[in-house]
């Protein structure tokens, strides 16, 4: 009997970009390696807008949650570090596995791709919002990249 291929990954991803004002959100899937931005949920003292995120959950019924670690240039902890964990901890309510993964410039790189758009009269105004949700969609394109 000849060998059986092996069957293609089809897992869905949700990838979160943790920001004290806001949370970029990005929903990813391992069949084309490709990820897009969903908007983000805000955050404050009151906590994330859990609601909004538990609907995006609903909606894509994600295999696995991808969470943005801030880390400093040399890899190490930044201050955002310890509030990002307690994001991922809080994420553990809706019972699907999840990961982090280094997210130095996210934010950055978001903003530079978003200015090129701008530039070549692709896209329009930018928003925090936007920048925030982009940077999501690139950490779940990083995931992909090493995952798939």
């Amino acid at each position: 009997m000849p060998d059986t291929p092996e069957p293609l990954r089809t897992e869905t991803l949700l990838a979160f970009d943790f920001g004290h004002r806001r949370i970029g959100v990005a929903v990813g899937q391992q069949i084309t390696a490709s990820a897009r931005p969903l908007g983000t949920a805000t955050n404050g003292p009151a906590g994330p807008d859990w609601p909004k995120i538990s609907r995006w959950i609903d909606e894509w019924q994600p295999d696995r949650l991808i969470v943005g670690l801030p880390l400093h240039a040399d890899g190490t902890p930044s201050d955002m570090s310890q509030d990002t964990q307690g994001f991922i901890n809080e994420l553990a309510r809706f019972e699907r596995p999840i990961e982090s993964i280094d997210e130095r410039y996210s934010s950055l790189e978001a903003r530079e791709m978003l200015k090129r758009e701008r530039a070549s009269g692709r896209r329009g105004r930018i928003d925090k919002e936007t920048i925030d949700a982009t940077a999501a969609m690139l950490i779940a394109e990083r995931w992909l990249s090493q995952n798939s």
